[in-house]
């Protein structure tokens, strides 16, 4: 089999006919679920439960067994290096690559640099670390069942020695502007997948930049649109449709699929963040109730960005945020515990501090209850 030779950008000979209904849904879909992310005061701090479901989510896509609960547990120092702590490990690279690449575009536009430092950071000591995390590929690579000569690959990327000028052009279609702008995020994706830069890694890089290039193509006021969810529960389609490109050129079929992929995961989004929003908003009154604090939504803030804390942990966290007294924590967490907002997961021991869960978030981020 050949390496690919991908298409020359911006797509030429589109059926516009065909994309152009579901062009008009999908943003109008992204424009209420945006809406609704300008309406809430902290959202780095109030969605980081939804953010932390697209690393395990993305992640999932490439086999990871690993749920939300059980990152937020070895975050906590509950659970030990065992069968799921690779997989752990990988969910909390990506959240971490989602992170950086929301500081680094407050500023800065999408640069193939900044490409492989996002790649760097999702394969820092983890499975694939061998194979030159934030390098691009300078070997031939294929994909296709485990041990298949390139012969029997069902896919074989872009020759290496071209594949430098296919990036080149891939970030200059980033700089410039599509017919419309979901119609480009799709091809946008697609077209890296196909590049396949990476020796690993490709399919998670790709997803984190769909919510980063919508921010960057300000049809986002934050980085936070994820899209794993649908594509995990869609994911033989998702492949199915970017091989069509590569077999067919069917550019036509994938770009309607993404958009289709973005209506649904908008209105389920959108769902999400206006429970999370008025869980935020129960529990501001709820704490306060239980606590007659002043501190009220510096605690609020703490257990909706790590609803699975060490006790020691937010003490110190919060006394060197905002000065509040170790005693003052533990008080704090002493009657949100009794007022059962909190629960307590493992019980402090000796130097041991308890390890406490807001289990209502969880279990929203979860989609089902977990705890």
């Amino acid at each position: 089999m050949n390496p690919y030779v991908p298409d020359a950008l911006p797509l030429a000979e589109l059926d516009f006919r065909r994309l152009l209904p579901l062009v008009g849904q999908a943003n109008a879909a992204l424009a209420r679920y945006d809406g609704l992310l300008q309406g809430i005061p902290n959202p780095a701090v109030m969605l980081s439960p939804l953010t932390t479901q697209e690393a395990v989510l993305s992640s999932k896509i490439e086999g990871t067994q690993a749920t939300v609960d059980e990152v937020l547990e070895q975050e906590a120092g509950l659970l030990k290096e065992g069968d799921k702590f690779q997989d752990i490990q990988e969910i909390s690279n990506y959240r971490q690559a989602l992170f950086s690449a929301r500081a680094y575009l407050m500023d800065y536009p999408i640069r193939l640099g900044f490409v492989r430092e996002l790649h760097r950071i999702l394969m820092n000591s983890v499975r694939g670390q061998d194979k030159t995390p934030g390098e691009f590929r300078k070997d031939q690579n294929w994909i296709g069942k485990h041990g298949c000569t390139i012969e029997q690959a069902t896919f074989v990327p872009p020759n290496p020695l071209q594949l430098p000028d296919y990036l080149q052009a891939w970030e200059r279609y980033l700089d410039s502007d599509d017919v419309d702008f979901l119609l480009q995020t799709a091809v946008v994706h697609a077209q890296f997948e196909l590049l396949h830069p990476f020796k690993d890694g490709n399919g998670r890089i790709g997803r984190i930049l769909i919510p980063l290039f919508l921010y960057q193509k300000r049809a986002l006021s934050q980085p936070m649109f994820y899209l794993s969810e649908y594509l995990e529960n869609q994911r033989e389609e998702y492949y199915q449709r970017l091989k069509a490109i590569s077999v067919e050129r069917d550019w036509n079929g994938w770009i309607a699929f993404f958009l289709q992929a973005i209506v649904t995961q908008a209105a389920q989004n959108s769902t999400r963040v206006t429970a999370i929003q008025e869980l935020y908003e129960e529990m501001k009154l709820a704490i306060q109730a239980a606590t007659h604090s002043q501190y009220t939504v510096h605690v609020l803030d703490a257990i909706f960005n790590k609803p699975i804390l060490r006790s020691s942990d937010l003490a110190q966290q919060l006394f060197r945020e905002f000065g509040i007294h170790e005693k003052t924590t533990s008080g704090l967490l002493r009657q949100m515990k009794d007022a059962g907002i909190l629960q307590e997961l493992q019980p402090g021991s000796g130097r041991r501090p308890a390890t406490l869960c807001f289990p209502r978030l969880i279990n929203l981020a979860e989609g089902r209850n977990v705890l």
